[in-house]
């Protein structure tokens, strides 16, 4: 029996992957990206892409009605947490609001469930680490788009039936990334940093810590989640558990660059001074496999970024507010 997949975002990092292992699955695969930041040559060639927004709601229907989902993997968003607040309405044109489009289409044409991606943003300045029964009291705009979200998939599922799989993921990175990107993915951010011969650059003295996350303890886990029973209207972090501070990291991607290189401390930015979280609920229902390690991830990205070079995606250049933007995001 073919099983018909929406995949928003596919043409972005962590969309692609998923492309790859929904394909595996043996779902047929559609894709909706409008290429913001994604690229054309990441979609598999097994799919069919669309190009085109979700705040789009004519093309929505037109898809929806054409090739009658079965499920829907939502990750299609402008996941630049620390600009959020300086892009307020088209972040919550782009997260909130698109994804409401969604959201209905899903519940007129009858979606099995639906797949979201959502953000440990939510969580705010919670004790870590953040874990899924914590109420949720995101502190900025983008944290605040995603956890809105997450409230109406579970108001469409008590009011209309649909099911949903929430994945709160966190520092993902590895091959595909968008590392042309200067306001999001830090490890991308230094690998393009390295490739054109710049210092490293850290908001503060670099002792944010975060847990980075190899794509491929995500992608196959989040592909799989509509054939879990018990995943189905549940929330779940997932990502990596060790924690390394941001200065650390620069010194790791250095050295996977083989590169040596200078660290150039900016102004220290609004943004939670730490932020990991617990993976139990994941481990439980998924039992994943091992963790990889960071070194070892970095390696397998720099071989990517070293075989691929630069990529540029389109240049934004829609700030809404001035008032105390970080120097280095001011338009050049």
């Amino acid at each position: 029996m073919k099983i018909t997949s929406l995949i928003t975002g596919g043409a972005g990092f962590i969309g692609s992957h998923i492309v790859n292992h929904l394909l595996d699955n043996n779902h047929e695969v559609i894709v909706l990206d409008d290429l913001s930041g994604g690229f054309e040559e990441n979609v598999n060639t097994k799919v069919r892409l669309y190009i085109g927004s979700i705040t789009d709601v004519e093309l929505i229907n037109k898809l929806f009605a054409k090739y009658k989902f079965d499920y829907v993997y939502h990750l299609a968003a402008y996941a630049a947490e620390g600009l959020s607040h300086f892009i307020r309405n088209f972040n919550y044109q782009n997260n909130l609001i698109g994804s409401i489009n969604l959201i209905n289409a899903s519940v007129n044409y009858n979606v099995k469930c639906f797949v979201f991606t959502s953000s440990i943003a939510v969580y705010g300045n919670k004790p870590l680490p953040n874990i899924e029964t914590q109420h949720p009291q995101p502190e900025d705009p983008y944290g605040i788009a995603k956890y809105a979200v997450e409230m109406d998939l579970e108001n469409a599922r008590k009011m209309f039936g649909l099911n949903h799989i929430i994945f709160r993921p966190h520092n993902v990175y590895g091959p595909n990334q968008n590392i042309g990107d200067k306001y999001r993915n830090v490890v991308g951010i230094f690998m393009s940093q390295i490739l054109k011969n710049k210092n490293l650059s850290i908001f503060g003295d670099g002792s944010q810590s975060r847990a980075f996350t190899y794509i491929d303890d995500v992608a196959p886990y989040i592909a799989k989640s509509v054939n879990i029973p018990e995943a189905y209207n549940q929330v779940f972090n997932i990502g990596g558990k060790t924690v390394t501070t941001v200065k650390e990291l620069a010194y790791s991607v250095a050295d996977a660059m083989k590169s040596k290189v200078e660290i150039s401390e900016l102004e220290a930015r609004k943004e939670a001074k730490h932020a990991y979280s617990d993976q139990s609920k994941f481990e439980r229902i998924f039992k994943p496999k091992s963790e990889t390690p960071l070194e070892e991830g970095l390696a397998k990205m720099a071989f990517w970024v070293r075989q691929n070079g630069l990529r540029s995606s389109k240049v934004f250049n829609a700030i809404e507010i001035d008032k105390n933007l970080p120097a280095s995001w001011k338009k050049q």
